[in-house]
């Protein structure tokens, strides 16, 4: 209950645009996914997941790795801004690994 509330309280604040869209992320006990949303047309411009993936080490360098890999599908997109939705989740552990490796990569928010 408390995590929907926070969610809520997160996402009323954020909204993609076309300039600088949401990047919304996604953690589960296995899997991190994440994904570029234009909330203008309700589109997605990017997307990366573990699922599916033969990428091994532990969770937080699994979140590094999506991280990185989501910056690179923004490039290609030619998107270099985006607002971040953390949703649920507080910015610590997975969370952070993946905003500090998107922002290696030279995605900016």
């Amino acid at each position: 209950m408390k995590a929907e509330f926070r969610a809520n309280r997160t996402r009323a604040k954020i909204h993609g645009t076309a300039e600088r869209p949401r990047l919304s992320v996604n953690i589960s006990n296995a899997h991190v996914t994440a994904q570029i949303i234009n909330d203008d047309n309700g589109t997605t411009l990017a997307y990366a997941t573990t699922v599916g993936s033969k990428q091994k080490g532990s969770k937080k360098e699994l979140a590094a790795f999506i991280g990185s890999e989501i910056a690179k599908k923004a490039k290609k997109a030619k998107i270099t801004k985006v607002v971040f939705d953390r949703g649920a989740r507080l910015y610590a552990g997975r969370m952070s690994s993946l905003a500090d490796a998107a922002r290696k990569e030279g995605l900016e928010f």
